[in-house]
């Protein structure tokens, strides 16, 4: 009788959980809609509205969510529709079979709850610009379907000029591994925070959704960077440790394959052989997975002292911080005047900044000072990066008796990725 019982209880929950209608499709049809009402119009104009009213407008808090995160636009939309018939006319049947994997998500998402006590999150389901696969916002995951239903047989030849990762992925088959995604993804919205303030963060935080999809579902991780960061530890974590203090995520996160290990993402592994190590270390793993998700990864002690129980650096991850601030590049001088310099002449027409490596051609970026708009220093014309690539000048307009502040930012990055150590440019011009 008890049995019995304890059975009910078990079913009529389960029955609560699908009428909570946790996944919501509807934004795929009505894409579709406005698709063939856009290719049946030459008029721009026309398109636009179309995107607009018949699927913007209709559309879930998931797709303005997921408008919002990655910055779609109604023009953008169109201009993706247009520029890629051959991949819409291949993903079209794909994406339309998102009913059938509505169920399998409901299982899986109820298998990590017994991991951990979930909060309530929905998962959305849209068609984006293709920009991502899969993301979140606060308790909504946000499914690219374009992208994360794609397969090996999707065509991709419009595609190589602009998204020229997308053709490796798309090989990987995605689809086969929506249910994963979408546990990873869940993840993502019950951890205190989504984007780190360090690559080490941002490893760290998305190593947890990887481990944790795993375990919920008793499978491997079916992302190639997971397998192939196994094979090859010690020259990945070697090239890591070099970087992991750092601001930027270029080299190891949301990147191309484009690099010295001729494949992307590689921050999921390292995120994950961390998470991975710290978990088989434990001896009560709800307990380890709780310190997971709950961990305040943006707040550095906690997140040093978590990854040092994994004992997964040879070294205290302090050691490897001061190694990271000594290989920065720095802002040595400015050839037209001594900074904090307070009667600067106004005829100078330009500002050179010497650095003491070579820098990225590519990146680069001013902030304003700590006095704020009142007093930034205007670029007025790029002039650009030396020969050596170790200064680059720009011109200015100076106006008399005026105080100037820019702050040269971690924006620019040395021939390694390396962000440069901010510099503040502070001076006064002359009456």
């Amino acid at each position: 009788m008890k049995k019995a019982f304890i059975l009910t209880l078990i079913l009529l929950s389960s029955a609560a959980f699908a009428q909570q209608k946790n996944i919501i499709t509807t934004d795929i049809n009505n894409f579709w809609k406005a698709y063939d009402q856009i290719k049946a119009t030459k008029d721009s104009a026309t398109q636009l509205s179309i995107i607009q009213n018949s699927y913007i407008n209709k559309g879930t808090p998931g797709l303005k969510a997921l408008m919002e995160v990655r910055n779609y636009t109604p023009q953008g939309f169109v201009n993706a529709i247009n520029r890629y018939p051959n991949f819409w006319s291949s993903v079209r049947s794909n994406t339309l079979k998102v009913s059938n994997y509505a169920t399998k998500i409901e299982t899986a998402v109820a298998s990590l709850n017994k991991l951990y006590p979930l909060k309530p999150a929905k998962i959305y389901f849209s068609i984006g610009a293709l920009r991502t696969g899969g993301t979140t916002l606060a308790d909504k995951v946000l499914i690219g379907a374009e992208i994360s239903m794609a397969d090996d047989k999707t065509n991709t030849e419009e595609l190589q000029k602009d998204f020229p990762h997308l053709v490796s992925f798309f090989k990987t088959r995605p689809i086969d591994g929506m249910v994963f995604t979408n546990v990873h993804e869940y993840v993502h919205t019950q951890q205190k925070t989504t984007i780190g303030n360090t690559l080490l963060t941002q490893v760290v935080l998305e190593g947890v959704a990887e481990l944790l999809a795993e375990k919920a579902l008793k499978v491997s991780s079916p992302n190639p960077q997971i397998a192939f960061g196994k094979a090859n530890d010690a020259k990945i974590k070697a090239a890591f440790e070099k970087e992991m203090f750092s601001s930027s995520v270029a080299n190891w996160l949301y990147n191309s394959p484009n690099n010295q290990f001729k494949m992307r993402d590689l921050g999921y592994y390292v995120g994950y052989a961390i998470c991975e190590q710290f978990y088989n270390l434990s001896k009560d793993k709800k307990a380890a997975i709780k310190e997971m998700i709950e961990l305040d990864y943006n707040k550095e002690e906690d997140l040093i002292a978590f990854v040092e129980k994994s004992k997964y650096f040879e070294k205290p991850l302090l050691v490897y911080k001061e190694a990271f601030e000594k290989s920065r590049p720095e802002v040595i001088g400015i050839k037209e005047f001594e900074n904090n310099s307070q009667n600067v002449n106004i005829n100078t027409k330009t500002v050179t900044l010497y650095f003491s490596q070579p820098m990225n051609i590519n990146f680069r970026g001013f902030e304003y000072g700590p006095t704020g708009e009142k007093n930034v220093l205007t670029v007025q014309k790029i002039i650009g990066f030396s020969e050596d690539k170790k200064s680059f000048s720009y011109e200015v307009k100076l106006e008399p008796n005026r105080h100037y502040q820019s702050v040269v930012s971690e924006r620019f990055r040395n021939e390694n990725g390396i962000p440069l150590k901010a510099y503040l440019i502070n001076f006064k011009t002359a009456e």
